[in-house]
């Protein structure tokens, strides 16, 4: 087996482990060496894997961000690159230099075909139209309050130029070819409304955390979108 597929091997045996595995019972898995489990777990470890234990005791996998040996067709590695230009079309300046940064990182890891078509791909995002109108509060903000679940007091203009001030849970941005919007549970409506993030022209997270988990509040959302729904999530106007 190359020395790539073995390493991605070994990081989906430890990804299925529970408990520390000694290198004897994971070389016999792999029908290897200890002394090649040795090494291989020394070369994931250099690149960045979250693996920890010792010789004799054993070794586990712990939750980290780690991207391990690519192996994309070119179908794949077309959809990737779609993905990310469509990110550096429409997502915030955050989203854009992380789409970046993704883009340089996969190319390095890349078999030659594979960059070819992550420098010359078949199928392309579409022309990229009006720039967005600009914010007056920034997306950090937002983010931060999405992240650590902080209720929101907003100051809004909806569409026909209504003011209001809300309380919102915000848990997600929304990235439109219009407008960009923050999708939440308001609670003076004690409904899910989107907010354009152009009409925003105050926001202050308040020192406390909505009840709900923000996964279960998206299930929510999700199971209520409709027509009517899906036309208010263009709209964005938070009525």
């Amino acid at each position: 087996m190359a020395r790539t597929g073995r390493l991605f091997e070994l990081l989906q045996i430890l990804r299925s482990k529970k408990q520390p595995v000694t290198a004897l019972s994971l070389s016999q898995e792999m029908g290897v060496s200890e002394r090649t489990l040795y090494r291989d777990i020394a070369e994931l470890t250099a690149q960045g894997a979250p693996i920890f234990g010792e010789a004799g005791v054993g070794y586990v996998l712990r939750e980290g961000m780690f991207l391990p040996p690519l192996m994309l067709s070119n179908e794949e590695t077309e959809a990737v690159v779609l993905g990310l230009k469509y990110v550096n079309q429409f997502g915030d300046e955050v989203l854009k230099a992380a789409a970046r940064d993704a883009s340089a990182k996969i190319a390095s890891v890349l078999s030659v075909a594979a960059r070819d078509t992550l420098q010359e791909p078949i199928s392309l995002p579409g022309p990229v139209g009006p720039a967005f109108p600009e914010n007056v509060v920034d997306y950090a903000v937002l983010r931060a309050s999405i992240d650590r679940r902080l209720k929101l007091s907003i100051a809004y203009r909806d569409a026909n130029g209504v003011d209001s001030k809300r309380i919102v849970w915000p848990i997600a941005l929304g990235f439109m070819q219009e407008a960009r919007v923050i999708i939440a549970w308001c609670e003076t409506r004690q409904a899910f409304r989107t907010f354009r993030t152009d009409r925003i022209s105050a926001a202050e997270p308040l020192q406390e955390r909505y009840p709900e988990r923000r996964n279960e509040l998206l299930r929510q959302w999700r199971s209520q979108i409709d027509d009517e729904v899906g036309r208010e999530f263009a709209d964005g106007d938070g009525r």
